[in-house]
């Protein structure tokens, strides 16, 4: 098990399942993701198991097991994006990535998440990647966008 995880662990000496989310938490902000070995870490130290540990972890929508991919995309769900048509940029997202939303593509480049709502509904649709909005965003835009960061990446590694 990674040391950081084990220091995570140290300070909940004795603890029981009511201590299980602020671990997962603690855990997930550390690496970014629960993986297995971390599950199984926890698991030994709360006497839980692990199916047990990962039932709970699904539950919630915060906790991750793969990392994000290097461009994290956010999607937004909330009433005025869905109006606007979020449910096709998600689709035409996934199928541009080949992945499905909660996943990370292969190369580590994209994850998507779906979020309940981003704040900014004057720009709905909305995406979100890294720490750049993208406004209006119909499923005909997913691909240029996608470009530009695979674009972005490549450019990126010219350089070195």
């Amino acid at each position: 098990m990674k040391t950081r995880v084990k220091e995570v662990l140290e300070k909940y000496p004795g603890a029981g399942r009511d201590k299980l989310i602020p671990i997962l938490q603690e855990v997930q902000e550390i690496d970014g993701y629960i993986c297995k070995e971390s599950v199984i870490g926890i698991s030994e130290h709360l006497s839980i198991a692990p199916s047990k540990i990962y039932g709970v972890a699904t539950f919630y929508n915060q906790f991750r097991f793969e990392p994000k991919g290097r461009h994290h995309i956010l999607v937004c769900r909330g009433t005025a994006c869905h109006v606007k048509g979020s449910a096709e940029t998600l689709d035409s997202l996934e199928r541009e990535l080949g992945v499905k939303a909660g996943k990370t593509t292969k190369d580590g480049l994209f994850s998507i998440e779906v979020v309940a709502c981003l704040g900014a509904c004057g720009l709905a649709p909305l995406i979100c990647v890294g720490d750049e909005f993208h406004a209006n965003v119909t499923g005909d835009k997913v691909k240029s966008i996608i470009e530009c960061y695979r674009k972005r990446e490549k450019e990126g590694q010219d350089e070195k």
